[in-house]
């Protein structure tokens, strides 16, 4: 059980914790998570003003004094991912224009990590632009959470906090009767994180979907090497977009004889035709995801379980404002 999961931060933040030059601030991406956050770390979301103009262009200004703070924004770069990304780097210029000791990016959902390498040629890594785009703009520091790749860290010029959403998955999960399981990688490139997710299951055992990809947001799944024969199968992904890749995969292990199909992802993209896609009766007993981006009213079906991530978010907050460690968060 992990710190972040047994503390409340307002009731011991008094014992070891000065909050007097801590300032959170919510971009208009994710507003109710930077809520929830506060309220972990016993503060209040700062007071921002975020408009736009007639043309479209925005404007951003801090109504209090952050001189000499330790300023942490809130702002997953989702759809509309070019808005979101262009209001954080106002609020980070607002920001530095304004004195701040220490500016952290809390980027829960980091957009456009999916273009982190060339795959062919005349490509834009577009993942590394965004990095670098960012810390010109005058971030000091990076906070990230499932980010598609582990080198994207490296694309930072300044120090990124790199956190998982394993453990509020794992916690829900301990909690319900789910007789014998496996976790299912929905391709090759997951194994590591499968991998480490099926630890944290008490060494579940491990299946791989060997899949071919003919073109982007298109998947075809061919087969299964593991065995999940009347078994739990917890296909685990960083995100889910489309819903093509872990639906074709909840298909083949229906197929191979799972009993039970779960998926668990940390980031709901939720493009279209996603909900049509998860919600097929009878593919997924439940969808289980994080509020990293806020699942619209409209997108939540019967499967559909959204766990916060506050709490873990809010401790990294704190440690990085008490430059105490992060890793240890997961030991």
């Amino acid at each position: 059980m992990t710190r972040f999961q047994t503390v409340a931060r307002s009731e011991e933040k008094s014992l070891s914790l000065d909050t007097s030059r801590l300032r959170l601030f919510s971009g208009t991406s994710n507003p109710s998570l930077a809520k929830e956050i506060a309220t972990y770390l016993g503060t209040t979301d700062g007071a921002l003003v975020c408009k736009r103009f007639a043309d479209g262009e925005l404007y951003v200004q801090i109504q209090q004094s952050i001189r000499g703070c330790d300023v942490f924004l809130i702002q997953p770069t989702c759809a509309p991912v070019n808005d979101n990304l262009m209001e954080l780097m106002i609020m980070v210029d607002a920001c530095k224009r304004a004195s701040a000791r220490q500016i952290t990016a809390v980027i829960p959902y980091y957009g456009y990590a999916r273009a982190d390498r060339k795959t062919a040629g005349r490509e834009s890594i577009t993942a590394k632009l965004t990095a670098n785009v960012l810390v010109k703009s005058g971030v000091d520091r990076v906070l990230a959470m499932d980010l598609h790749s582990a080198q994207i860290q490296g694309y930072f010029d300044i120090p990124c906090d790199h956190i998982y959403g394993s453990p509020v998955l794992v916690n829900y999960l301990a909690n319900r009767k789910l007789g014998e399981i496996v976790v299912v990688s929905p391709d090759v490139g997951g194994v590591a994180r499968a991998r480490a997710f099926a630890k944290q299951m008490k060494d579940a055992p491990l299946a791989i979907i060997d899949k071919r990809r003919s073109a982007h947001n298109v998947s075809q799944s061919l087969t299964v090497i593991g065995d999940v024969a009347g078994k739990t199968a917890i296909l685990i992904d960083d995100m889910i977009d489309t819903g093509g890749t872990i639906c074709a995969g909840a298909e083949l292990l229906r197929k191979e004889g799972a009993k039970r199909v779960i998926a668990c992802a940390s980031h709901a993209v939720f493009s279209p035709p996603a909900i049509e896609r998860l919600s097929s009766k009878g593919l997924f007993e439940k969808v289980i995801v994080t509020n990293s981006i806020p699942v619209k009213q409209q997108d939540y079906f019967p499967q559909l379980e959204v766990l916060s991530v506050a709490n873990m978010l809010g401790e990294a907050i704190w440690r990085i404002h008490e430059e105490s460690s992060i890793s240890s968060m997961f030991r």
